[in-house]
């Protein structure tokens, strides 16, 4: 792919990466429960998140996909 078809991706990448999953959609993506997600979330270990209503909540694409990768670890499998 050359360096022009590379620069007018970009701004579609960024662009989803602002696109937000309602809470319980991430909750169901990353394999727990919501009340595990809101725990990991008070306790201050979860993503960033974002204020849709009143009563919704939500992540963005982004902060997720740093959540997720913050929690990359280069381990043995003695580690599991």
């Amino acid at each position: 792919m050359s360096s022009n078809e590379q620069d007018r991706r970009r701004p579609y990448e960024r662009h989803d990466d602002y696109r937000v999953m309602r809470f319980k959609a991430w909750c169901d993506s990353k394999g727990f429960s919501v009340p595990t997600g809101r725990r990991l979330v008070r306790c201050g270990k979860g993503p960033r998140i974002v204020q849709l209503s009143a009563r919704t909540v939500g992540v963005t694409v982004k902060d997720d996909r740093e959540w997720t990768e913050a929690r990359i670890r280069a381990g043995q499998s003695d580690d599991i």
